[in-house]
């Protein structure tokens, strides 16, 4: 029976991939923070007759991390798959937010990754076997307003990727790192991440479902590949940016502040994430599901050539710029 672990696990995309990786039969750990959210996702992934074991851990405690990895083998077995997946964000412009809340973002979503990855290395170097998959961004690549700490940290987390993954293939290692660049989701991120607007926020338009995140970590850990880069807006933000990233930057000023922005304002009790769990049992999915498209284009970043690119990097934009023009 293989094995996977996946941080982040209780909620959105971590959950939904915890799902999706039952459903084919593989036995899963899950590592969050809220111990009633674990045992809830833990009880949804036993239902498809496989062993979960789930364990409490702050990600940005590599210790703990470490710890946490050591029991899910010696649970569940050797660990064939690593999803990191946890994150947390502040939705501010970067002067009203405070060097707490910054190296809040940095650390889950930067550093849980990296001690993430060196929790899976020290079970799947000594067995020359493995597969490690970062869930990254279009805004590890294009990077976005109101969310300087959170495009900083993917940007960061694909940087460390691409170092290690040279080094792996200078000691021909057998352990597969990859990453998978994704487009904006309809997930609960948004319900709970820290906000400092009065008005509620919103992914950046087209949004897709978290099963089509699910489904591309899935194909991932079958197929290992360098990158993979999820929806035609994700494709065309990436390849934009290396052809045309002035008029990127310009339309993020025209249309990316207020696109993420809803009409309505946020409620007086809401709580936020970035310190301390919202209690209760997570959902898969956000409240964006009427717009949310079941079904996404893919493609690995090293197999089109220019003529390609620069085809999607249009379309890409054209819909990004159309879908951001309907948020006004």
């Amino acid at each position: 029976m293989s094995v996977v672990v996946i941080t982040g696990a209780t909620a959105g995309v971590g959950k939904a991939t915890a799902l999706r990786f039952a459903a084919a039969g593989y036995d899963v750990g899950l590592i969050a923070r809220d111990n009633h959210s674990l045992e809830a996702t833990r009880a949804e992934v036993a239902n498809y007759g496989v062993n979960c074991h789930a364990v409490s851990v702050d990600v940005v405690d590599a210790e703990a991390l470490s710890q946490a990895a050591r029991t899910l083998v010696d649970r569940l077995g050797a660990i064939d798959v690593w999803i990191n997946n946890a994150m947390c964000t502040t939705l501010a412009p970067f002067y009203s937010m405070t060097d707490d809340e910054f190296r809040r973002v940095t650390e889950v979503t930067y550093l849980g990754c990296v001690n993430g990855t060196r929790a899976a290395m020290e079970h799947m170097i000594p067995r020359d076997s493995g597969v490690i998959i970062q869930v990254g961004s279009a805004l590890a690549y294009r990077s976005i307003p109101l969310q300087s700490a959170y495009c900083g940290a993917k940007a960061a987390i694909r940087g460390f990727t691409d170092a290690l993954r040279t080094e792996l293939m200078h000691e021909r290692s057998g352990v597969h790192l990859a990453m998978v660049q994704m487009p904006g989701l309809n997930t609960p991120q948004f319900d709970w991440a820290r906000n400092k607007f009065a008005y509620s926020m919103r992914p950046v338009a087209p949004v897709f479902q978290p099963e089509v995140a699910a489904e591309a970590i899935y194909g991932v850990a079958q197929k290992p590949v360098r990158e993979l880069w999820v929806g035609r807006s994700t494709i065309g933000a990436i390849v934009g940016q290396f052809l045309f990233p002035g008029f990127l930057d310009r339309m993020m000023v025209k249309k990316a502040w207020e696109g993420q922005m809803e009409e309505a304002l946020n409620p007086p009790d809401r709580r936020d994430n970035l310190t301390n769990p919202v209690g209760g049992e997570h959902r898969v999915h956000g409240h964006f599901t009427p717009e949310a498209k079941s079904r996404a284009a893919a493609i690995t970043s090293g197999v089109p050539g220019k003529a390609l690119l620069g085809t999607a990097a249009l379309a890409g934009l054209l819909l990004i710029g159309k879908c951001l023009t309907r948020r006004k």
